[in-house]
């Protein structure tokens, strides 16, 4: 038996024995398609031999995509190192040009996830202004790690964690006169804000907001960092970055999720030369101040590029029509449903936001979990359900009431249709029971 054979049949188990049972005993009770095995033609295959498709969004390009696959197959019978032990990496070096050809940012730092590149970029705000505070938005999620969790929105991501980095913290969503009272002060470092929250229930940016945050944070020196981790890469259907849609370019960005093309894990903090010379360029031991071991390994290096190659132009609009049309298509087909809200999002982000059920019986006190007793419950009955026809969906997870799809970028239209279908079926069965 091969090693991954091997590892397919005993290790679900031993991730529930070694790593952490409660997402184990979770996905059993909620019945999500966890016992995925293998991959056919961007979608999974579960134990049984049924395929799932994946809302997540972390597969833009779908899983095994295989052009990024060979990249990798190519780069592996190669005998070029992966690791360069001097730091001077011709593979983050070349990845870095494209990034910079295709943002116009002309430096790049390299990590495995965007909780890491959100900290380089918190870390870089206090290296450039020598000011300790950094803010983020109310209902933001921007990582894991120490830093990027006290940017947090105030959540069992966070809460467990406290007491935070002493100057972080969050400015109410979408308050000018906060805004604007924070920045006064002249000691915030850098506001971090994504251009759509996505965990925050898929909620853009106001407009007038927008564009005070770019004009305040110029006006008092403070740099902007935009989190384009989950609306970066064409995801929008905007533009590379959907920050382009900003008054004001930001003075860094941070990508992840699809960069290392759904196979392999990279993130990138993307700021000017400028800003890193201000930084971090005073000599060779500053240089190196903020640094990971295996920052732009060849290997996920080489996933980026081919990544990059599939993140083409034409396929940038197809993202914003087909997004529109999904959109819309999921609109009329539940309209009119008691627990249909609205539909909102941009390209190929989709936010479906549902009213509450109010059935006693539809409770999380009913299901015998009375410390999710404040949490809605209609979001996660209706990814239940999805479970079971194939689909693989996810709630926001500061907001329970709002189902979150990112479909794959070549997704077909038939399959959104498809889904669509499903979701009016499983809705008014849920509508039905309220």
């Amino acid at each position: 038996m091969s090693r991954v054979s091997d590892i397919l049949r005993t290790g679900f188990e031993d991730f529930a024995r070694f790593v952490n049972p409660l997402v184990s005993l979770r996905a059993t009770l909620t019945g999500e398609p966890a016992h995925v095995v293998a991959t056919r033609d961007g979608r999974l295959v579960d134990a049984d031999g049924r395929t799932v498709e994946d809302f997540h969004g972390t597969q833009s390009f779908g899983h095994r995509q295989p052009a990024i696959t060979e990249a990798l197959r190519a780069f592996l019978d190669s005998d070029s190192p992966s690791w360069f032990p001097s730091r001077v990496n011709p593979y983050a070096g070349s990845l870095a040009r494209r990034l910079y050809e295709r943002t116009g940012y002309s430096n790049a730092f390299f990590a495995s996830s965007g909780s890491e590149a959100v900290e380089a970029a918190l870390k870089l705000g206090r290296a450039v202004t020598r000011r300790p505070r950094v803010l983020s938005i109310d209902g933001a999620y921007h990582g894991c790690t120490m830093g990027s969790c006290g940017l947090m929105t105030k959540s069992t991501f966070r809460d467990l964690f406290e007491p935070h980095l002493p100057g972080v913290g969050t400015l109410p969503f979408g308050d000018l006169d906060a805004l604007e009272a924070a920045l006064r002060a002249g000691d915030v470092a850098a506001v971090i804000a994504e251009p759509i929250q996505l965990e925050g229930g898929v909620r853009p940016l106001p407009t007038e907001y927008l564009a005070a945050l770019c004009e305040l944070t110029a006006r008092h020196g403070t740099l902007l960092v935009a989190d384009e981790v989950q609306t970066g890469l064409g995801r929008t259907g905007r533009g590379f970055l959907a920050s382009q849609t900003w008054p004001r370019r930001p003075d860094a960005v941070v990508f992840g999720k699809h960069l290392g093309g759904g196979l392999l894990p990279l993130s990138a903090m993307l700021t000017s030369r400028e800003l890193f010379d201000r930084a971090y360029g005073r000599n060779f031991e500053t240089a190196e101040a903020h640094n990971c071991t295996f920052s732009g390994s060849a290997m996920v290096c080489v996933a980026g590029h081919a990544a990059l190659d599939l993140i083409t132009d034409a396929s940038i609009e197809r993202i914003r029509t087909v997004g529109e049309s999904f959109r819309q298509g999921i609109r009329e087909a539940l309209h009119g449903l008691s627990l249909f809200k609205e539909v909102r999002g941009e390209g190929l982000i989709i936010g479906i936001e549902l009213t509450p059920t109010q059935h006693p019986w539809l409770s999380f006190e009913h299901f015998g979990m009375p410390d999710l007793g404040h949490r809605p419950t209609v979001g996660p009955l209706l990814c239940h359900r999805l479970y079971r026809r194939g689909y693989f969906c996810f709630v926001c997870g500061h907001d329970w009431t709002v189902l979150r799809l990112l479909p794959r970028f070549d997704i077909a239209e038939q399959t959104l249709a498809d889904f669509t279908r499903a979701l009016r079926e499983e809705l008014a069965f849920l509508c039905e029971l309220d």
